[in-house]
Parts: C-alpha cells; sequence; structure tokens
C-alpha cells in the first residue's frame, strides 16, 4: 500500500475532468443552439457555415434591393399614366381643332389649353422622383445632339408648257391647250413623273368642232410618255444625280447630313448660274436645305444589384426616357400649335408619335417589374434552401444533444463518487500505523 501517489483518485479525478468538459460544451450547445460556437468544435464546417451566411445574407440585401427597384419603376411608371392622359385629351383637343367649323376664338380657347398641358407634362417630368432621384428628366450629366437637315421649303414640281413642245388638244378642241389648261389634264405621281389625271386624255392633233372623235381617233392620243415632249417640270429641290433625273426626296436630304455632327456628307446636284450641272458645295446647300439642331437628355440609367456576388450578370439595369414634353416632341405645339387648321391637323400625327413613346416606355417599365418579381421570387428560393444546409451544418440536434448531456450528466455524477471513494481508500493504512 502506497500513500505518495493515489493512482486510483488520480484516474477518478482525470475522467471527471473529461466528462465535466464534454458536460460543458453540451450545456454550452444546448443554451446557445449552435452545435459549431467556435472553430474548434468544427473547423471546417464553420468555414462552410460562414460562406453559406454571406451568401445568404448577400441574397437577402438583394431581395430588398429588387424590391426598392420595383418601387422606383412603379413610381415612373404611374407618373407616365397621368401623361398618358393628358396626351388623350390633346389628342382629342387636336381632333376637334383640325374641323373647319372652328372659330378664331375657338382655337384660342383650344391652343390655352393644350400650352397648359404641356406645362403639366414638364411639370410631372421635372417632379418625379424616387428617392431623390429623379426618374423623368433623363440623365441629368449626359445630353445628346441631333441634327436634322429638311428642304427650306416643302418638296414640290409644278407643271409648265415646254417652249417650242408639241401641241395638244382637248377632245373636241380645235385650239391647243394653253397654261391655264394644265391642272384640268396633268399631274404628277409620288415617283415625279407626269401622268393624266383620272378619266382625261389629250390628243396631238385638233378636233372637229361638229365632231369630237373626227381626226382625234385612238391612235392621235398622246401617251402619258409623250407628255414630256410638251409639259417640263421644275422643282425647287436639288438631285441625287449630276444628270438632274432623280430628285432628292425629304429621305435623300435627311441622309446626306450627318446626324450627329449636322455636317454635308452626301453629294446632291443642281444647275450653278451658267446652267450647268454640278455638285452643291457646303457654301451652297444653305440655299435649299435648313438643318436643325435637337438636344435632348440621354436615357436614365441605373442597375440593380441583385445578387450576393460582384458578377455582371446579378445586375439589372433600367432605362427610362426623357419624357418631358421636349423628350417626347409635344414642346412644338405650345404657342401656336392649334392656331390653323393644317397646324392642328399636324399636331395629331405629332401627339400620336407621343403617346407611342410613352406607350413603349410603360411596357419597358413593366416588363421590368414582371423581370423583379421573379428575381424576388427566385432570391427569396434559394435563401430559403441555404438557410437549411446552413442550418444541418452549425445548429444543434437538441435531441441528440440532450442524449449527451444526460450521459454527461451521470457520470460527473459517478465521477465524483468514485473520485471520493478513491480519496477513501488510502485510510486503511492508519490501520497499520496503529
Amino acid at each position: 500500500m502506497i500513500v505518495q501517489h493515489n493512482i486510483t483518485a488520480m484516474n477518478a479525478n482525470r475522467m471527471l475532468g473529461l466528462t465535466t468538459g464534454s458536460l460543458s460544451k453540451s450545456t454550452e450547445k444546448l443554451s446557445s443552439g449552435y452545435r459549431i460556437n467556435r472553430a474548434a468544435d468544427d473547423a471546417a464546417g464553420l468555414s462552410i457555415s460562414e460562406k453559406m451566411r454571406k451568401q445568404i445574407r448577400g441574397l437577402d440585401r438583394a431581395s430588398t434591393n429588387a424590391e426598392d427597384g420595383i418601387s422606383a419603376v412603379q413610381t415612373a411608371e404611374g407618373a407616365l399614366t397621368e401623361v398618358h392622359s393628358m396626351l388623350q385629351r390633346m389628342n382629342e383637343l387636336a381632333v376637334q381643332a383640325s374641323n373647319g367649323t372652328m372659330s378664331e376664338d375657338d382655337r384660342q380657347a383650344v391652343q390655352d389649353e393644350i400650352d397648359k398641358l404641356v406645362d403639366e407634362v414638364d411639370r410631372v417630368a421635372e417632379t418625379t422622383k424616387f428617392n431623390e432621384t429623379y426618374l423623368l428628366k433623363g440623365d441629368p450629366e449626359s445630353k445628346t445632339t441631333t441634327y436634322e437637315a429638311k428642304y427650306k421649303t416643302p418638296l414640290s414640281t409644278t407643271i409648265s408648257l415646254k417652249t417650242g413642245g408639241t401641241d395638244l388638244y382637248a377632245p373636241g378642241n380645235t385650239t391647243k391647250i394653253t397654261a391655264a389648261d394644265i391642272d384640268k389634264y396633268v399631274e404628277v405621281d409620288d415617283a415625279g413623273n407626269l401622268k393624266y389625271k383620272e378619266g382625261k386624255v389629250l390628243y396631238k392633233t385638233a378636233g372637229t368642232p361638229t365632231d369630237a372623235v373626227g381626226a382625234q381617233d385612238q391612235n392621235n392620243r398622246a401617251t402619258e410618255a409623250e407628255l414630256k415632249n410638251t409639259f417640263e417640270l421644275a422643282t425647287t429641290g436639288v438631285y441625287t444625280d449630276v444628270a438632274l433625273t432623280k430628285i432628292a426626296t425629304d429621305e435623300d436630304i435627311k441622309n446626306a447630313f450627318d446626324t450627329t455632327t449636322g455636317q454635308y456628307t452626301t453629294k446632291l446636284y443642281q444647275k450653278d448660274k451658267n446652267g450647268t450641272e454640278k455638285e452643291i458645295g457646303e457654301d451652297y446647300i444653305d440655299k435649299y436645305v435648313n438643318v436643325t439642331a435637337t438636344t435632348k437628355a440621354n436615357p436614365l440609367e441605373f442597375n440593380l444589384h441583385v445578387g450576393a456576388e460582384s458578377d455582371d450578370a446579378n445586375k439589372i439595369k433600367v432605362e427610362i426616357k426623357a419624357m418631358s414634353a421636349n423628350g417626347i416632341g409635344v414642346d412644338v405645339l405650345k404657342g401656336a400649335g392649334m392656331k390653323t387648321e393644317d397646324s392642328a391637323t399636324a399636331a395629331i400625327d405629332i401627339i400620336g408619335k407621343a403617346i407611342s413613346a410613352v406607350s413603349s416606355q410603360r411596357s419597358a417599365l413593366g416588363a421590368t417589374q414582371n423581370r423583379l418579381e421573379h428575381t424576388i421570387a427566385n432570391l427569396d428560393n434559394v435563401v430559403e434552401n441555404t438557410t437549411s444546409a446552413e442550418s444541418r451544418i452549425r445548429d444543434t440536434d437538441m435531441a441528440e444533444e440532450m442524449v449527451a448531456y444526460s450521459k454527461n450528466s451521470i457520470l460527473q455524477q459517478a465521477g465524483q463518487s468514485m473520485l471520493a471513494q478513491a480519496n477513501q481508500a488510502n485510510q486503511g493504512v492508519l490501520s497499520l500505523l496503529q
């Protein structure tokens, strides 16, 4: 028997220490609800869990970002609803002002309302904002100037009698037609060629006073191709070829100038002062053409970040064009857009294009909102599944841990009892010393 070292008590104490440590960990897990409270509990599991937590919290924030985006889109689209209503009223007024029964005072009353509606379209564009961002003004830092070329006077073709040309006669007439008769019999088609007016015909020989057919039989009718021997066309415009055979249309004029710089880029032709066909130079083209510069704000663009990572694929771009009166083209109606029947009729097309522009923008915003709603549904689904996976790694299985806690609690009590017994075992030595 020995007294210097109580090996039994040492063993019982060591085991009690292990049990107490395990019981302490079980208590910590049960009280916190987490299986991993420190890296030592599960180093690999902690690393995986934190990576999942990053994704979960990032996706939660991304879902909120998308909801904020829907709010911004709804704000813009709601404002455009009122712009649409105003444009429909403007169209109604334009159709009314196009009627010939309107008096001057009536047209002024219509114009006054049009002016107020144009001002309100601008006010809506100027004041609609979401979180200090103006949604309908376009990009305040970026503007684009475009140039459009048009004939100074509307392109028109006049018909006159050619000097020394072939004489033509109306049915039954013995005298040749004069300049006053031109509009009765011939006109210019859309391609710029001479043609008969519907139901009209001219003859190359005079008729007899008593018989309109007589010498004017079918063989003496002038064909449309032969009309050019009697008539000639004169235009105020320019030509696309040096032979001056094809008059430049409004579209040709538009395409002859660079829309971004306003520079004259395509060759056009006309006769010079000596009657020689020549290309028109930059210093002379403005005799026929006006180039108008229009400056508009570029569309407002912003990105909604709808993912947990930095990939560009996690960004949804929202683009909203400038919806001011200038942006949709109805600013030109202010002041005199309804003062005459012709201007009011032209306004119908201008308003129609504005309605189409607003409709297009509202459609784009609606499509964006639908996309964002699908994005939110997907994000929430991913968050739910990822949270479930993270829970399996990090959360405590309460039932399992309670079994371990109960076991360790019993072992702790047994260890304490055995330590007490081991400490009493050496008491027998005292009997030897008596």
